[in-house]
Parts: C-alpha cells; structure tokens; sequence
C-alpha cells in the first residue's frame, strides 16, 4: 500500500471539486483496506472511504485525515453472483446482461462502483437494488472485522441503508452478492421505458439494457465533458393527504403510491412549478434536460455548489411546502 501526501481530491470526484486530502491511498485488496485503517487508528486520523467519487461534494478544504479509495475488484460467477466493492458497476451489469442474467438491466449507465450500490440503495426505471442483492459482507472500521449482513439486516429504504445510520457509520462494503435469474421477464413499470416499447414486442435483456442508456443520454450530462455527481437530491415521499393538497393545485403532478406515502416528481416541480429547469448561477447550473441534476460549469467552488443546492431547496419550500433531502454525500 502506497501512502501519499497532500492529494487534491478533485481529480477523484466526478464534481470535479474538492481541497486536498492530508493522506491518500488506494486499497486493492481487504488485507491493504486493512493496513490502512490500522495505520490511521495508531495516528487518530479520521478516514473518509471513497469508491467511484460519483455521489460525493468534497470541501473546498479538503478532507484532514486519510482518505482509502477503494479499488478491490473481482467477480466471482454462480447462483449467486459474488462481487468486490471496487468493480466498475456499468461494466458488471453489462456483463450480467451478456450473459442472459436478469435483474440489473433498469440499473444501466449508472455510474460508480458496486460497494456504493447497498449503501445508496442505487434505483432507476422502476428498479432499486435491494431486489436482486442476497447480502453484503462489510469490514468493521474499528476493529478490522469482517462479517455479512443479509438484505433485512442492511436496512434499505428509498436511496437509504444502515450504511447511512449510526448504526452503520462504522461498516466499509468489501463485497456484494446478488441473485440473478436466468427465467427474468421485463420490468417496464417506469414511464419512460414503456413508452419506449410501446407497440413493439417484449424486450430481450438486451434490449432494455440499450433504452435504459439511450434514455440516460437524453437526461444526464456526460461525465466526461461536465462536473456531476448526477441526481442531487431525491424525490419527495409525501403524505396522501399533501399530494392531495398539492393535486388541486397542481393538478398535473407526477405521483404514485410509495410503501406509506406518495413519491412526487421533483424534477416536475422544479420545471413547472419553481420555474427553475436550467437555471444558473456562480457556474452552478441546473441540467437544462434533468432538473435533479447539479452542474459545474467549470470552476464552481463547494460552497458554491452547496450555497446553490440551498437556494433550491428553500424555493421548493415556499412554493409548495415540501422539505427535500440531498441525495448527495457533503464532505
């Protein structure tokens, strides 16, 4: 393991923002996750552990501490598909779909890296991940233990997961094992998906894979060309009796049923009722064709990016009384 000094973090963020970090290493295996963490408990460092830096804003000051990139890879194939936390999640899912295993396809074109799946609970197209995941193996940070946790035990929620709570803060994702199908059938519930099928015959895997990106590329900027970290807040799980309020409002607005509640279209409300698709300020930018997405422009700051986030979320407020959350990790 190679320990670095004073390492800008912005290089590793798809934000492309972030100060410098005051000791930098990458783990490629557990034994050096490990090494790291034993070497940052004998110097009371606190430690930020950073995956494919897509749903992370790091400070303009950087992070006082060690920041472990996690680069374990390796896929073991079988009943249940076991994966290390530092593969490439688009590259795995496009490798389950070449070989005919259904349950990651809605998830395409996600970017990032497996170990961030559990914890952000990662869902698209009317698929979330705790569906197919059979359980999780973690490291307990403080003690250099490593245990599984099964699905139940990992808590999942909408974008949520122990790994999120208290109770989790301590767990490092080493490993994901999911249970795939070879007998799957579509899942065409999102909106977007069925319009793209209407009229033509089943999808194959195959097939949904290619729309699942092609829409994608509608909706989201290329990473390579713009700072995101994609979608940066979560859409609103209201009560029945608000959507309803809402409704006679606004009597166009996108809702469905949700375990207890209604989840509303964010990106709705900041177009039709904010007014706000595309707007701009300090080189932060809302994305002019996907209003959940944040945009550095080129040279926004983190406390421009947060300042920014701010001021849409206290507009959503006034305007509608919703409180929305960041789906994104500040640092």
């Amino acid at each position: 393991m190679e320990l670095l000094r004073n390492v800008s973090l912005a290089e590793f963020t798809t934000f492309r923002i972030g100060g410098k970090a005051d000791y930098f290493c990458v783990a490629r295996s557990v034994s050096e996750l490990q090494e790291a963490l034993a070497f940052a408990r004998e110097r009371a460092l606190p430690v930020f552990i950073l995956g494919g830096g897509t749903n992370v804003l790091m400070g303009d000051d950087g992070f006082r501490g060690l920041v472990v990139r996690i680069e374990i890879c390796g896929i073991e194939w079988g009943g249940v598909v076991r994966v290390y936390a530092g593969e490439n999640w688009d590259s795995f899912v496009a490798e389950t779909v070449a070989r005919g295993l259904w349950g990651l396809e809605n998830l395409s074109g996600i970017p990032g890296t497996v170990g961030a799946a559990p914890i952000q609970n990662i869902g698209a197209y009317g698929s979330e991940v705790e569906e197919v995941i059979d359980w999780v193996e973690v490291l307990d940070r403080n003690t250099g233990d490593i245990q599984k946790l099964s699905r139940d035990e990992c808590g999942f929620g909408y974008r949520d997961s122990i790994f999120k709570k208290s109770e989790g803060k301590d767990f490092i994702v080493t490993r994901v094992a999911f249970r795939l199908r070879k007998d799957g059938a579509p899942n065409l519930k999102y909106k977007d998906l069925a319009e793209f099928f209407s009229g033509k015959k089943l999808p194959t895997l195959s097939d949904i894979r290619r729309a699942v990106l092609e829409i994608r590329a509608r909706k989201f900027p290329d990473l390579k060309t713009h700072g995101t970290a994609g979608s940066f807040f979560k859409n609103p799980i209201i009560s029945q009796e608000k959507f309803k309020e809402l409704k006679k409002r606004f009597p166009e607005l996108p809702g469905f049923l949700f375990k207890s509640g209604v989840k509303v279209s964010l990106a709705w409300i900041l177009d039709k009722i904010c007014g706000l698709k595309g707007f701009e300020k300090n080189q932060t930018a809302l994305w002019k064709d996907q209003p959940l997405v944040l945009v550095n422009q080129g040279g926004a700051s983190a406390r421009e990016i947060s300042a920014f986030a701010d001021n849409i979320a206290r507009l959503v407020r006034e305007k509608t009384g919703i409180e929305i959350e960041r789906e994104v990790n500040i640092v």
